[in-house]
């Protein structure tokens, strides 16, 4: 009797990721951000590219939409006077100002490097190389554009389960 009451137990323990509202919030609004990515890539280029849907850079930050609505989520379901939220709070500055500082940065320092590889000679050794990805970084626009983002998303989720709740 105790055993398969254990074995319950332990099963919802293991469902209950289903229900961490901060982890919810935190991927759904990764997943807005690169949806709305693929629109901005679209509406700038004229022409769908999927890639957008997995890779770094462009409008919005996805890092900063992901780290802000775990942070906000994290406040408003545990109090923002948490050592949680403070943790979560840290760490959404990093990344923002890592996006912003050294991934911005060591873009255009590839874009450079690119073009330098693309006028060697033929014969030069590197003149094959494979070109470096540019798109690493944010400019302050689109990590604040994630960064708000992530807020309304966080918010949003936790209104929803309010109301759903009561």
């Amino acid at each position: 009797m105790e055993e398969s009451t254990a074995t319950a137990t332990s099963s919802t323990h293991y469902f209950s990721i289903f229900t961490n509202y901060p982890l919810i919030s935190a991927l759904t609004a990764f997943t807005i951000a690169q949806f709305i990515k693929l629109f901005t890539s679209w509406y700038r280029e004229r022409r769908w590219d999927l890639k957008q849907l997995v890779g770094s850079g462009g409008m919005p930050s996805s890092h900063s939409s992901t780290v802000t609505a775990l942070a906000v989520a994290i406040g408003l379901q545990e109090g923002f006077g948490g050592s949680h939220f403070a943790i979560a709070l840290i760490l959404a500055s990093v990344v923002m100002y890592d996006a912003t500082g050294v991934r911005l940065h060591a873009g255009r320092q590839a874009e450079v490097l690119n073009q330098i590889v693309y006028e060697l000679p033929a014969e030069h050794p590197l003149a094959e190389s494979r070109p470096l990805r540019e798109l690493l970084g944010h400019t302050p626009p689109q990590v604040i554009a994630g960064g708000m983002l992530g807020s309304v998303t966080a918010v949003t989720g936790y209104l929803f389960t309010r109301v759903a709740t009561s």
